[in-house]
């Protein structure tokens, strides 16, 4: 097994640049960060170009690296936690290789982001459609970057579960259009209560920013608006949990 002691390690420097998104770009690689991510993304087909495990994670997850990943490179805590976004890394970090898809399979259900800027949101998102049964996710202009190290751990593998694609939404709706329904969120006076919403086997649910909502532009291309009624005093849910609210009852009415 390699080892890496040095902060100073070239090696080492080249992978602290994959905490930038503009690097993460041009190289088309990214930091994962923790077992369980790695493990999902290793048992979805993901390419590694390394895998740093400290002290700690060789010996919490020995039999399954050598079963399954018998390169990696032992590093020093130091190491480990200059790489990481959290304070306490688990003890692995793998340097992933970007699969993010370009073309979209228009049937099913699909949930369209429109300038949600939160990484956690939109790693919950994900999250939720996966578990919701959604056949994927497309993540519209403004919105937090896929390979951010927060939308990664909220997505907690699920990016790997079903199709994430980022174009732009009033292309992507153009095509929607053939094929389904397509669902945003409002408060206009032609808003329908959510419970009254039942949906076509192929539709589409767009959520807008946290603070300002779904673009009137993006509106303008909607063919159904809804609402979550609200009983107590709150102005307004949270993307992620509007998101969930949502696409639970829509996929099972469709």
């Amino acid at each position: 097994m390699k080892e890496i002691g040095s902060l100073k390690n070239p090696l080492i420097k080249e992978m602290k640049k994959l905490q930038q998104k503009k690097y993460r770009d041009k190289t088309g690689s990214y930091l994962l960060e923790g077992f369980h991510l790695v493990q999902e993304a290793h048992k979805a087909g993901i390419t590694f170009s390394a895998v740093f495990v400290s002290q700690r994670g060789l010996q919490e997850w020995d039999k399954w690296f050598t079963a399954e990943l018998p390169e990696m490179t032992l590093v020093s805590d130091d190491i480990l936690k200059s790489l990481a976004s959290q304070p306490t890394p688990q003890g692995i970090i793998a340097v992933a290789k970007t699969t993010e898809e370009t073309t979209i399979d228009y049937r099913g259900a699909w949930l369209l982001l429109d300038n949600v800027q939160d990484p956690g949101n939109v790693g919950t998102l994900i999250r939720t459609a996966d578990a919701a049964g959604f056949s994927g996710v497309v993540l519209g202009d403004g919105s937090a970057d896929l390979y951010n190290p927060k939308t990664l751990r909220s997505t907690q593998g699920s990016l790997y579960h079903l199709s994430v694609v980022s174009q732009n939404l009033m292309t992507v709706m153009a095509d929607f259009k053939e094929t389904g329904l397509i669902i945003g969120t409002a408060l206009d006076k032609q808003a329908k209560d959510y419970r009254t919403v039942t949906p076509p086997e192929n539709f589409a649910l767009v959520l807008g920013n946290e603070g300002q909502g779904v673009s009137e532009e993006v509106l303008g291309q909607v063919d159904v608006t809804t609402y979550i009624e609200m009983k107590g005093q709150a102005e307004s849910l949270n993307v992620a949990i509007a998101g969930g609210i949502l696409m639970f009852h829509l996929i099972n009415q469709a």
